[in-house]
């Protein structure tokens, strides 16, 4: 496992220890429970939350893509870095009936957690896989939309998961994501720190760079949607970002 992997494992499998802990109810998320560099905010509807028995605070991502990839009864979907399993859980939800769910994670922290979320919710057609977003364990052609959300920066190889992203999809299939992406230029330095690319900053790339890395992969029609803008006094600027994507 290099370095930059194993940062990022160690971060999220610190952050599942503390989810465990926390009340039902609770709105803290990892930017309370691991500082302020992570571009958190899901806008999930209340009354979907409480379908599942979740609060959004078990959101660590940086949007809500099970909004964005407009989800199908019957479909199935995969969530690239499902964490605790909210985003896979509400997919689940709205791909029924006939549809499935599945979560690809590689902290088993992160995997124990979503399958206890999984039974607390009683969500029959969601599952949880072990393994590396840049080698998804799954088939060719064999899922209608792949999600994630705030993880793909945190890959070393981002066109290594964009082109595995694009094999599991069927033709049509359709690519929502949140993730961050660079809007002004980031330091050396802080591009060289495991720590702020563990918290979703040093990772990031241009929007530019991320439509190539789709039009490389086959994607067509790339659209990149920032909404939220960080600033990082000294460093450099990022934000968070809507990217939509379709296989032909």
């Amino acid at each position: 496992m290099s370095e930059i992997k194993e940062a990022v494992r160690s971060r999220y499998a610190n952050i599942a220890r503390q989810l465990e802990v926390l009340p039902a109810d609770s709105t803290a998320g990892c930017c309370q429970l691991d500082g302020p560099d992570c571009g958190c905010g899901g806008s999930y509807a209340r009354e979907d939350l409480q379908g599942i028995g979740l609060s959004e605070g078990v959101s660590l991502g940086c949007g809500n893509p099970t909004m964005l990839a407009e989800l199908k009864p019957g479909e199935v979907v995969l969530d690239l870095g499902s964490g605790a399993g909210l985003d896979v859980l509400l997919s689940a939800r709205r791909v029924s009936p006939g549809g499935q769910a599945y979560g690809l994670d590689m902290t088993d922290e992160m995997l124990a957690l979503a399958n206890h979320n999984r039974d607390k919710a009683g969500v029959s057609n969601a599952t949880f896989m072990k393994g590396s977003i840049d080698d998804i364990p799954l088939p060719d052609a064999s899922v209608d939309v792949v999600i994630s959300n705030c993880v793909i920066n945190l890959a070393e190889d981002k066109a290594a998961v964009i082109r595995e992203a694009h094999r599991v999809l069927r033709p049509g299939g359709r690519l929502a994501v949140a993730d961050m992406v660079e809007l002004e230029p980031l330091d050396a330095a802080t591009k060289k720190r495991l720590d702020t690319w563990a918290g979703c900053i040093s990772g990031t790339i241009p929007i530019d760079e991320y439509r190539a890395i789709l039009l490389a992969a086959g994607f067509e029609e790339p659209e990149v949607e920032v909404h939220a803008t960080q600033v990082v006094p000294g460093v450099g600027a990022v934000g968070s970002a809507y990217i939509r994507a379709r296989k032909a």
